[in-house]
């Protein structure tokens, strides 16, 4: 047996690794409940110009991302799709959330929607820092 470092995976050894991850993790806490979800803003040309992008996993939400492009940031966007995208999840009987974000990004907007920081990693990107933000609702 030999281990190779390889820069760029191929589809079929990335496959292999999550399968095997995944499998392993389910035999240990049975099979998990997994739902990429999406929600978009799209302008009068049907052109997408803002988004929030998720999934669903071991009973919690993660944000993966949100965006807004700079012609519709600050007119409540962002929280309406965060908003819409915890209300699904809710809806899924999901009422735990969390989320990334880095002190040039949106620490103060996800503070302000309920989320509180959990974690820090300082100098992650360089000269920045790493929040790790969550969101825990009733019903």
């Amino acid at each position: 047996m030999k281990i190779t470092t390889v820069t760029q995976p191929s589809d079929d050894d990335f496959e292999v690794l999550k399968a095997g991850l995944n499998g392993f993790n389910e035999g240990i806490t049975g099979v998990v409940h997994r739902e990429k979800v999406s929600a978009f803003v799209k302008d009068e040309n049907n052109q997408t110009v803002g988004g929030i992008l998720g999934e669903i996993k071991w009973g919690w939400l993660y944000v993966e991302g949100l965006w807004m492009s700079a012609e519709i940031r600050s007119r409540g966007f962002g929280s309406r799709l965060l908003s819409h995208l915890e209300g699904y999840a809710c809806a899924q009987g999901i009422m735990r959330y969390r989320l990334e974000t880095t002190s040039f990004q949106a620490l103060a907007f996800y503070q302000k929607q309920g989320y509180v920081i959990f974690g820090e990693l300082d100098d992650m990107p360089p000269n920045h820092t790493s929040y790790f933000l969550k969101k825990q609702v009733s019903t």
